[in-house]
């Protein structure tokens, strides 16, 4: 198949896509509970996750590959981890807004590295790019407000 590493590339990013859905979904509570003032950003970046998502499978199908629309492993270990070691402490807002933070710096190299790995498409170069610039605006979003609540 031709198109098999642009489908690889993009399939990985389909795995991240789907892991930072599911991590949202996982500390959406937590942040909320006390900091009900990020709650229209938060929803905003699940729905704008489920559409990257929706275009990155768009992509591979027009490629003739297969979406393998799942979580990575890696992502499922982190979001195992993050339950162990909320088990054993109570988790606070910060840590809950660190691990969104780091969740989204890892997005952001993995969108880096599928862009300069000089496998995407013109096409899929700009939808990737285009993703890549939302998550580095969640990153920053949620950054900003980890700053600040440390503050507090």
């Amino acid at each position: 198949m031709e198109n098999q590493q642009e489908i690889s590339v993009l399939n990985d990013l389909l795995h991240i896509t789907n892991d930072r859905i599911q991590g949202f979904a996982k500390v959406e509570g937590k942040i909320w509970e006390n900091y009900p003032d990020v709650k229209d950003e938060y929803a905003r970046m699940i729905s704008f996750s489920k559409v990257m998502k929706n275009e990155l499978i768009n992509l591979i199908t027009e490629r003739g590959g297969n979406a393998q629309d799942s979580p990575s492993v890696a992502g499922a270990l982190h979001r195992t981890w993050i339950d162990i070691k909320n088990s054993f402490m109570s988790a606070n807002v910060e840590s809950t807004l660190g691990n969104v933070v780091f969740g989204e710096k890892a997005a952001i190299e993995a969108y880096e590295n599928a862009l300069s790995s000089g496998d995407l498409s013109s096409e899929s170069s700009k939808t990737v790019a285009d993703q890549l610039k939302h998550i580095r605006d969640s990153y920053h979003q949620f950054k900003n407000i980890e700053e600040y609540k440390k503050k507090d």
